[in-house]
């Protein structure tokens, strides 16, 4: 069984957000870039089946310009045998879908996290797989290989689900799917230098999306402090200027 692991190259949740200077894209500038944490749990579980046995070949892909190989370096040093870069700027989730379905053909299971943490649009895995014309499971909290056979385990309300899917397959990943998401070990960063990083060119494709702008948040009013003994002034305040009370 081969897996594709798609790699989301995010901006740090510490990352101060800004824009270009008419609002219509973010600004990359001292950014710090890391793969999207549901991506990152994806692949720590890809890491898992193959080391249970059965598994080929592990691949990682994105979506992105150079700005991203360090993140895919990343990837390869957690234990991802090879990793492709589709050469293109990630313009909506259409977009990103179509060029990775050129990248996807050949595999028998295809995993995404449920969603990526700078747009939170949770789009690119299910339209990948309409693209492919093959199946696919959302909000997936554990998958397994039982005699060539995957098993995918869901959360429901009330209880769990178990699946038995054929491949290919695309699963869209969320909490459970791995406990906590591997650290690259120094012998693994330095076997990354030498994995193959392929670098393919786009396919055409028209985005549906157009970005008009973007805004921050209004700034959050200042804290107020409230004496732990005057509780009286605290339900002033909750009522009169929280108004939750």
């Amino acid at each position: 069984m081969k897996i594709l692991v798609l790699i989301s190259n995010v901006p740090d949740t510490t990352t101060k957000i800004r824009f270009t200077g008419d609002n219509k894209a973010f600004d990359t500038t001292g950014v710090q870039w890391i793969i999207n944490p549901w991506d990152e749990l994806a692949l720590t579980r890809a890491m898992e089946l193959k080391e249970a046995g059965g598994v080929e070949k592990i691949s990682v892909a994105n979506v992105g310009t150079k700005i991203t190989e360090p993140t895919l370096r990343k990837a390869l040093a957690v234990g991802a045998d090879d990793a492709i870069r589709i050469d293109a700027e990630p313009l909506d989730a259409y977009f990103v879908a179509k060029q990775l379905a050129e990248v996807a053909k050949d595999y028998d299971l295809i995993m995404a996290g449920i969603e990526a943490s700078d747009y939170n649009g949770a789009s690119v895995g299910g339209m990948l797989a309409e693209i492919l014309g093959i199946n696919s499971v959302s909000a997936v909290s554990g998958v397994d290989i039982e005699n060539g056979e995957l098993k995918i385990h869901r959360d429901i309300d009330g209880g769990s689900q178990v699946l038995s899917v054929p491949t290919p397959l695309v699963v869209i990943v969320q909490k459970g799917i791995a406990i906590d998401p591997r650290i690259p070990a120094m012998r693994g960063i330095m076997m990354a230098r030498k994995k193959p990083l392929k670098v393919v060119e786009p396919v055409e494709a028209e985005p549906r999306i157009e970005f008009l702008s973007y805004e921050l948040p209004a700034p959050k009013a200042a804290c107020k402090m409230v004496d732990e003994d005057n509780a009286k002034e605290l339900i002033r305040l909750l009522h009169e200027e929280a108004k939750v009370l």
